[in-house]
C-alpha cells in the first residue's frame, strides 16, 4: 500500500471550505475522491472574484487530487447515476444545509439501503439536530458563535470592537475533525463490517477549540480578565515592529526560556518594554537572529510571498509544482504531515468541470459512449469549459 487510503473511493458532494478540505485530505493520503458539481459549476468555482482557468484560487487549493465529474442530481437520471456510484463507493461527504439531502432522495437510511456498510459524513453549520439545525452558516457564522470572534478582538482590545479571524479558520478546523473521523470510521468498518454516519458541526467543532471557555468554567472570568489577574501565570511576549518597518513576534511563555534569556541578556530581570526598545532599534532580520540565539521561541511577520519563498518549507517539501489544463502553472502546498511509510502527497490539479465524467461513468459504471451522449445532450452531465 503506497498511502493509507488507497483502496477507498469517497464521493464528494461538498462546496466551498470545510467540505472541500475534508476531502482533499481525505484525497491527499491516497483516497479515490470524485467531486460531483451540478452541470453548471459549483458555487465554489466562482466564490472568490477573481478567476483563474475557470476557478477561484480557493477551488484550486481544496481540490487538489480530486476527479471531477457533474451530475444534475435534480434530474432522475441525476440521482440514478449517483446511487449508482454509491455501490463502488466507500464514503459520502456532504455538506448542505440538514435537510437537503433527504429533499433529494439522498438520506444516510436510502444509501444505506444500497450499500450497506456506507459512511456518511453530514457537514454543516449546526448539525442534523437541534434548535439551530437549519440555519445556513458559514466559517465566520460559526467563529462569531463560538466565542472565537470575540477573544480575537479581547487580544487587541477587551473594551474594543471583536475581530474576525483570517481565512475561514471556523471552515477548516471542523474539516480536521470530519477527516478524522471518516477514518476512524473506516477503522471502525475494518473490524466489523459495519457503516455509520457521522454529524459534523462547525459551531461544535469550534467550541471545542476555545480552551477560554474551560477558563471561565473554572474561574468565572473572561480571558483578558485571567491575563489581568493572573499576569505571572503566563510569561509574555508580542508583535513588536522593528527599525525598517517589519514585525516580529517573540514568545516567552516558560520559566526555562526566560531564565535562558536572563543569561543571554546577563540582566537580573527581563521585561516585554525593554524588550521592545531592543527590538525597535533591530531591523527584522536582526531581531530574528538575536532572539534564535537566544533560545526564544520568535518568529517573522510574513507576508504570503515570504512565505512561499522561505528556505524551511522549501527543504520539507512543503512546496508543489503542477500543471493545470487551463489555468497552467501553479504552486501549491504538499501534504503537510511526514509519515514515513505512508506519506500522503499532492498528486494533480483541481480538476476543470467535467473532466473525468467519461472515466468515471465508462469505467466505473461501464455506460457506454452512445449513452454518455445522451446524458450529455439532455443537460444530466457536461464535459465543457466554464
Amino acid at each position: 500500500m503506497d498511502r493509507i487510503l488507497d483502496d477507498i473511493r469517497v464521493l464528494d458532494l461538498t462546496q466551498f471550505y470545510f467540505g472541500p478540505f475534508t476531502t482533499m485530505l481525505l484525497a491527499q493520503l491516497g483516497a479515490e475522491v470524485i467531486r460531483v458539481e451540478p452541470p453548471w459549476g459549483a458555487t465554489d468555482r466562482l466564490a472568490d472574484g477573481a478567476i483563474f482557468g475557470g476557478s477561484s484560487y480557493s477551488f484550486h487549493h481544496l481540490n487538489l487530487n480530486k476527479k471531477g465529474i457533474t451530475l444534475n442530481l435534480k434530474t432522475v437520471e441525476g440521482l440514478e447515476i449517483f446511487k449508482d456510484l454509491v455501490k463502488y463507493s466507500d464514503v459520502v461527504v456532504q455538506n448542505f444545509r440538514a435537510g437537503t439531502m433527504e429533499r433529494l432522495g439522498l438520506s444516510y437510511i436510502v444509501l444505506k439501503e444500497i450499500k450497506r456498510d456506507i459512511i456518511y459524513a453530514a457537514l454543516s453549520g449546526f448539525g442534523q439536530t437541534g434548535p439551530y439545525s437549519e440555519r445556513p452558516s458559514f466559517a465566520q457564522i460559526v467563529e462569531a458563535m463560538s466565542g472565537h470572534t470575540r477573544l480575537t478582538g479581547d487580544l487587541v482590545d477587551p473594551h474594543g470592537p471583536p475581530i474576525e479571524m483570517a481565512q475561514a479558520y471556523g471552515d477548516l478546523g471542523p474539516a480536521l475533525y470530519a477527516t478524522i473521523c471518516v477514518i476512524g470510521a473506516l477503522r471502525h468498518r475494518d473490524l466489523t463490517g459495519i457503516g455509520q454516519m457521522i454529524d459534523v458541526a462547525q459551531y461544535d467543532c469550534m467550541v471545542s477549540l476555545v480552551p477560554a471557555l474551560t477558563g471561565f468554567h473554572l474561574s468565572g472570568l473572561r480571558l483578558w480578565e485571567i491575563r489581568e489577574k493572573y499576569p505571572l501565570a503566563r510569561g509574555f511576549g508580542g508583535l513588536v515592529q522593528t527599525r525598517d518597518g517589519g514585525w516580529v513576534r517573540i514568545a516567552i511563555f516558560s520559566p526555562r526560556i526566560i531564565e535562558s534569556l536572563k543569561d543571554y541578556l546577563g540582566e537580573e530581570e527581563v521585561s516585554m518594554e525593554m524588550l521592545e526598545e531592543k527590538i525597535n532599534d533591530m531591523s527584522r532580520d536582526e531581531a530574528v537572529s538575536f532572539f534564535v540565539k537566544a533560545g526564544v521561541p520568535v518568529a517573522p511577520v510574513y507576508s504570503e510571498s515570504e512565505v512561499m519563498n522561505d528556505p524551511h518549507l522549501e527543504q520539507r517539501g512543503m512546496w508543489v509544482d503542477l500543471t493545470h489544463p487551463s489555468a497552467g502553472e501553479i504552486r501549491v502546498p504538499n501534504f503537510p504531515v511526514k509519515l514515513s511509510k505512508t506519506p500522503g502527497k499532492v498528486t494533480s490539479p483541481s480538476p476543470v468541470i467535467g473532466e473525468h465524467n467519461h472515466e468515471v461513468l465508462s469505467g466505473l459504471l461501464g455506460y457506454t459512449p452512445e449513452r454518455i451522449k445522451i446524458l450529455e445532450e439532455s443537460g444530466v452531465i457536461y464535459s465543457g469549459k466554464l
